[in-house]
């Protein structure tokens, strides 16, 4: 599953959770029945785990292209020299203010 795919997934989870909440309320108010409330959101749930938790073809629609292992070696990962450590004062920034 590529990001937009978890995003979409994410999405449609929340989406379909509330709506099956909603719908879920309407029908245990309209029957006056609080077992039929639950049992319309437990379905809902489990329509809304088999629409987000499988990796369908729709999820993998913008795959990531990853860098085979010899041009990878070809193009090394930029180190952090430590000229550019002492540049930045070395120290991490705690978010505390004194």
């Amino acid at each position: 599953m590529d990001w937009q795919g978890q995003k979409l997934a994410e999405m449609l989870m929340q989406l379909l959770l509330v709506a099956s909440a909603v719908a879920a309320f309407a029908v245990g108010y309209a029957m006056a029945d609080f077992q039929l409330m639950l049992l319309v959101y437990a379905g809902g749930v489990v329509l809304t785990a088999l629409v987000t938790v499988p990796n369908w073809p729709f999820f993998n629609r913008h795959p990531l292209k990853w860098l085979d292992a010899a041009e990878a070696e070809r193009h090394p990962r930029p180190q952090v020299s430590a000229a550019a450590v002492a540049a930045t004062g070395g120290k991490k920034k705690t978010g505390k203010n004194k």
